[in-house]
């Protein structure tokens, strides 16, 4: 049976992934490449300036649902439903995501050999409070997965799974740039585990919830303030 002219979609052409990729990650894949030509500077992040990122985030979020809604895709099917199975998974995806992640920053250390000059990569959270961490946490977490896994993953199938996985994943890669090599593995490790457990689930919440400990965990180790 055919849906009615009125039904919502959950498929994009070429030209809708593209506007939601450039409205959601092209300001922070500029971010990310100019902080590789300026050589990695030290990023230092103080509370004001992540709740800063995440009303940024938010207002991208608004513009993208909004442009998605006006092309008749379905928007409300993009709200993860978590359940404790899908948690309990999500929690196991992270570990999963971590493991692979080591091995892969193993083997690049042992395999390629030092920069006489190497860069050198500084993240600093100090002073972030811990409602300011699990709000972007939570935020950057729905923000990313919502929009590379729900919207452009899923919306893409019909041209192809290499696509699908492929333009997400480029997009990930491009605006984490400025963590630098190894940082580069860590995020291809993390959004290849992710991605394959939303092409094997469907569902969301798993994916969400491994990015957001992924989020809170580094972010408390760098320091947050009570």
């Amino acid at each position: 049976m055919k849906p009615s002219a009125g039904a919502a979609k959950s498929t994009l052409s070429s030209i809708e992934a593209v506007v939601v990729s450039a409205l959601c990650f092209g300001l922070f894949s500029l971010w990310s490449i100019q902080a590789v030509l300026a050589g990695f500077p030290a990023a230092r992040y103080s509370n004001d300036a992540v709740i800063q990122m995440i009303l940024l985030e938010l207002v991208l979020a608004g513009v993208a649902l909004l442009f998605l809604r006006l092309r008749g895709f379905d928007v409300k099917s993009l709200l993860p439903r978590p359940t404790w199975w899908d948690t309990l998974l999500g929690a196991l995806t992270y570990l999963a995501a971590w493991l692979l992640e080591t091995v892969c920053q193993s083997v690049y250390q042992a395999v390629v050999p030092p920069s006489p000059t190497p860069p050198v990569i500084e993240f600093s959270f100090t002073g972030l409070t811990v409602a300011t961490l699990v709000g972007f946490a939570v935020v950057n977490g729905l923000f990313e997965e919502v929009f590379l896994l729900g919207v452009l993953t899923r919306g893409l199938r019909g041209l192809g799974l290499g696509l699908a996985i492929g333009l997400p994943m480029l997009l990930r890669l491009l605006y984490h740039t400025y963590q630098g090599p190894l940082g580069a593995l860590g995020v291809v490790a993390f959004g290849l585990t992710v991605t394959l457990v939303y092409v094997r689930t469907g569902r969301l919440w798993p994916s969400v919830y491994a990015h957001i400990l992924a989020d809170v965990i580094p972010m408390a180790v760098w320091g947050v303030s009570q």
